[in-house]
């Protein structure tokens, strides 16, 4: 894998666009049945083989690079003729399980978090599927400049025009689709920049907690590396436990939810001076702007 640093694209001609295209299309088409087989066999706990290929019409060929794939990333096994799931901390660590849930309150958020970043900013962005729902809306922010150790946001805006992207590289983890490691704590630690956007896997006593210590480590290099710091998290983060503390809420200069947060959360939380944007998710037939939080935000 590449050790990083500076990457620009400005457009690729057409016929290799083309090719892009059609291999962007494969590789979604394949990440979303890996999802769905990840979830029938999360449900079932162990399905055949067989039955998965005639379920989702494709071939047992198919099947089986679908299964090694999700086997190498720690989300199930594959032993004599089955899948079984394997732990639940593992699945739900996985970007293939994250990147299909609490969709339309990611969305929300990250349109909320655009309201922090400023064209000419050099912005850190985490691994975690809240901040990729951020990636489409960057383009409007150019000239920016982008700094990440996921290879899923790497990918997604390595041909954007007015991005310049900085790969960080690493020990990539093909898990969760990203480079950790200590090289990726010391490329981290050779920039400063305007702001860090993360998420996080749980939320306890408005302290946020990860449940990998990889994951953690990296997280607290970007938080340092940065000017300022905004957390997106949706309401399902404090509902679950993780095992690693990382910092205290009021570390941030933002925290943005989305608005099936608890009202006693939110009250809670701007009590205690944490300055809390709630995004408000489309079904909710509300105002699709976000509420400012306690303090004003920068501009």
């Amino acid at each position: 894998m590449s050790q990083a640093h500076s990457v620009v694209e400005l457009g690729v001609p057409g016929s290799m666009a083309r090719d892009q295209l059609a291999s962007g299309s494969r590789q979604s088409r394949q990440f979303e049945r890996q999802r769905a087989v990840t979830e029938l066999v999360m449900s079932a706990g162990s399905v055949r083989i067989e039955d998965v290929a005639e379920r989702f019409d494709v071939s047992l060929m198919t099947v089986h690079r679908d299964l090694d794939e999700l086997e190498s990333r720690g989300i199930l096994r594959k032993t004599r003729g089955v899948a079984t799931a394997t732990s639940t901390s593992v699945i739900e660590s996985s970007d293939v399980y994250r990147s299909h849930r609490q969709v339309a309150e990611k969305e929300a958020i990250a349109a909320a978090a655009m309201d922090y970043i400023e064209p000419s900013h050099a912005i850190i962005l985490d691994d975690s599927t809240t901040v990729m729902a951020i990636a489409r809306h960057l383009a409007g922010k150019a000239p920016i400049t982008v700094i990440t150790n996921a290879l899923a946001l790497m990918n997604e805006l390595r041909a954007t025009n007015g991005i310049t992207l900085l790969g960080l590289g690493g020990l990539y983890y093909n898990w969760c689709s990203a480079f950790m490691g200590p090289m990726t704590r010391h490329e981290i630690a050779q920039f400063q920049a305007d702001i860090f956007i993360m998420s996080t896997a749980a939320i306890t006593n408005d302290v946020v907690f990860h449940q990998h210590l990889e994951t953690l480590d990296i997280k607290r290099a970007m938080f340092d590396a940065s000017n300022k710091r905004v957390l997106l998290a949706d309401h399902t983060k404090f509902e679950r436990q993780a095992l690693h503390a990382m910092v205290p809420l009021r570390a941030f200069d933002a925290v943005i939810v989305d608005d099936g947060t608890s009202r006693m959360d939110v009250e809670r939380m701007r009590n205690k001076g944490i300055n809390v944007v709630v995004a408000a998710t489309p079904h909710t037939h509300r105002s699709t702007h976000a509420h400012r939080g306690t303090d004003e935000r920068s501009k």
